[in-house]
Parts: structure tokens; C-alpha cells; sequence
């Protein structure tokens, strides 16, 4: 007789629908090596499989073997277990310690977002400018901004502060949009990383590095909002229209996307304006021939940048014969062609905090606008740097 496995039932509740059809053909064939087989997986795929399924598991408090037998209620995550055992070394009690999963949270917050959207006050339409060309458009792209960051000049060469950076992101705007072609349409391309912090604890996301933040966080958030709402006013004196992107980047995974939903609320009723709302880290926007994908540059690598757009917005990529992407993330500046496609990677304005110091990177602080013809692709460009914004 083949071998045969048998899965614990209550394992399907945590299995996704591919991670069920995994662990049906473990059952039904008796091994991971033959389900493997079987469904075009590498040699250990399906073992693998069944041991997230085992671990997901055991996270809402569900683990058998090891006496965890109280999952927790929907939305949240097991932080510990008490089991108590009797004489015999039976279980005979179990206190479990639960709080919201990070999904749940994320859930949360946009809820919120969506249940004081009414309280948002909304911008009142600001009247066009009389004349601008209608076959250009200006890309105003800000990217490693990290707004709300400490940076002391002993280190780094530069303060930095909420203060200081308020100051230099209004003057470098003002300076790109008095220096660049009085075109139809403005991106403002907030390209990741706008915030140093993603909320009340200073650290990154993912990596928990502790940051040098300047304020507590609802401060900076207030900064943010106060910023971006006059670039916008700034752009929409000059130009009949203005595109906002907000991307996300690796220190404000979570605070980008609320600042996205807000001013997509904000500006309902402003025809002139419009807000990406792309839920992943990739934008697009097309300018007649050209498709300008942009990304912040901490998930993908630059020369993979092409492909992925290429499969990612296929149909943009389709109607455009100029391809440009634009990232940023690492704080200096590079452009490459790759068969056919320019990824233009930023440098910031932001000063080098104490990390970025003893690392020894060090780069010219800049900022560009690039002018886009809706034939000719990309016809001018614009380069501020923080010695222009200095008083005379």
C-alpha cells in the first residue's frame, strides 16, 4: 500500500487557495515529494508549503503537537500561551495573549479614513492660468525627502529638520516652476520616502533600524499634509492641470498611502487635479508617446525596472513609444538606457543623516524637472540644487 498523510482538517481554515490545493495532494498521494511532482513544484515546494501553512497556523494560536488548541478570534495574532497541566501532565487550562494583526491594523486605519472622509474639508477650485502649452508636460519629481529627520552638520555636513526641509521643498518647487516651460499638465512625483518615519516609533518598517526623527510623528504628518497641499496650489497657478503621486517607499510603507486617500478626498472637488491611486509600489503616467512608470526603487532593481513594467501595465506600455522610469532610493544620481527604455534614478535634496554619514555616502543634493513633449518625448530638464536655494 502507498504511504499515507493525513492533514489535520483545521489547517485548511489558514490555507490560502493555492496553499489548499498543496496540501489536498500531500493527502491524496501520501507524499509532499509526489505532490511536488505533481504540481510542477521545485523537489521540497509542497513540504515547504505545509510548513508555512503549520507556522501561519500556529500564529492564531493553533498548534496541536504543541498543546495550542485555542486559536484566536479573526484579525488577530497570538503573542504567547500559558498552558497549565495537571498531576498526570494533561492539559487542564490555557490562557492565550492576542493582539491585532499588522493587517488588521492596516484594515483599521483605512476604515477610519474612510468613516471621517465627511470631516476632510475639500479644496475649493483655484482658476486656471490664461495660457500654457498644451503639448507639454513638466515632471516635478522629489524623491528621499525624509521629512520629519534629524541630520546635525558636524556629521553630515547640513542640518536637516521639519523646519529646514518645509523651507527648501517650497523654494525648490518655486525654482523649477519659474525656470521650466509654462506647460499644460505638472506631476508632482513624490517618489517614496517623503516621511522618515511611518509613525509614532522611529524606526523603518521593516528592518526596525532606529532613526534620528526631529519631532513626534503627528507633527511631521501635519508638515506633510501643510507641504503637499501648497506644492499643489503652487503647480495649479501655473499649469491647466496636476497629476499627484505619492509612492511608497521603504520608511513610509503605511503613512504614503494614508496621505494618498487624503488628498484624493481632499481634491474631489477640484477638476484639476488627480491622485494615483495604485495600491502597489509601481505608477504610470502617459504623456502622448511617452509612459513614465515610477517606482522608489527599495523593492526592484534598476535594470529589472523595464520588465516589470512592461507586464505590469501592458496596455499603457502598448499606446507609448518612449518609456521612461523614474526611482530614486538610493540618493545620488544614475541613468541608464536598457534596449530602448531610460531609468532615471533621482538624487534628493535631503541632507546625510548620522547613518548615511558613517557609511560614507555622499552625493550632490538636487532636485529635477524633466519637460515632456507629447511627440518628442523628453525635451528639457531642470536641475536645482540646495546652493541655489541659499539667500544671496
Amino acid at each position: 500500500m502507498p504511504p499515507t498523510i493525513t492533514i489535520d482538517e483545521e489547517l485548511y481554515k489558514y490555507c490560502t487557495p493555492r496553499q489548499k490545493q498543496v496540501l489536498e495532494a500531500i493527502e491524496r498521494l501520501g507524499s509532499a515529494r509526489a505532490a511536488s511532482v505533481e504540481l510542477g513544484m521545485n523537489i521540497g515546494g509542497a513540504s515547504e508549503t505545509y510548513i508555512a501553512v503549520k507556522r501561519k497556523a500556529a500564529k492564531f494560536g493553533y498548534a496541536p503537537e504543541h498543546d495550542f488548541t485555542r486559536p484566536v478570534p479573526d484579525g488577530f495574532i497570538a503573542k504567547g500561551v500559558s498552558t497549565y497541566y495537571n498531576a498526570e501532565g494533561k492539559p487542564s487550562g490555557q490562557w492565550v495573549k492576542a493582539s491585532l494583526s499588522h493587517e488588521a491594523l492596516v484594515d483599521a486605519m483605512r476604515e477610519a479614513i474612510e468613516g471621517f472622509k465627511g470631516d476632510i474639508d475639500q479644496a475649493s477650485p483655484i482658476v486656471a492660468p490664461v495660457a500654457s502649452d498644451e503639448h507639454l508636460c513638466n515632471l516635478y519629481t522629489f524623491t528621499d525627502y525624509h521629512l520629519g529627520m534629524l541630520a546635525w552638520h558636524k556629521e553630515g555636513g547640513s542640518d536637516w529638520n521639519i523646519s529646514i526641509a518645509e523651507r527648501t521643498i517650497i523654494a525648490a518647487l518655486q525654482q523649477m516652476i519659474e525656470q521650466s516651460p509654462k506647460a499644460h499638465t505638472a506631476v508632482i512625483n513624490i517618489q517614496g520616502d517623503f516621511l522618515h518615519t511611518d509613525g509614532k516609533t522611529p524606526v523603518t518598517p521593516a528592518s526596525k533600524h532606529v532613526l534620528d526623527a526631529d519631532s513626534r510623528f503627528p507633527k511631521i504628518r501635519k508638515s506633510a499634509i501643510r507641504v503637499i497641499r501648497s506644492m499643489v496650489t503652487m503647480s495649479l497657478s501655473r499649469h491647466q492641470e496636476v497629476h499627484l503621486i505619492i509612492a511608497e517607499g521603504n520608511h513610509d510603507e503605511e503613512a504614503s498611502g494614508w496621505l494618498a486617500d487624503l488628498f484624493s478626498v481632499h481634491y474631489e472637488e477640484e477638476p484639476r487635479v488627480t491622485v494615483n491611486d495604485s495600491v502597489l509600489p509601481f505608477y504610470v503616467f502617459e504623456w502622448g508617446n511617452t509612459m513614465l512608470g515610477i517606482h522608489h526603487g527599495h523593492k526592484v532593481k534598476n535594470e529589472s525596472l523595464p520588465l516589470l513594467f512592461a507586464a505590469q501595465f501592458p496596455q499603457e506600455w502598448g499606446r507609448t513609444t518612449r518609456r521612461e522610469i523614474h526611482c530614486g532610493h538610493r540618493h545620488h544620481r544614475d541613468e541608464k538606457e536598457y534596449n530602448g527604455v531610460t531609468v532615471v534614478q533621482h538624487p534628493t535634496l535631503a541632507a546625510r543623516d548620522a547613518y548615511a554619514s558613517r557609511g560614507g555616502w555622499i552625493a550632490d543634493r538636487a532636485a529635477w524637472a524633466i519637460t515632456y513633449h507629447k511627440k518628442y518625448g523628453a525635451v528639457g530638464r531642470v536641475m536645482i540644487t540646495t546652493e541655489m536655494l541659499e539667500p544671496d
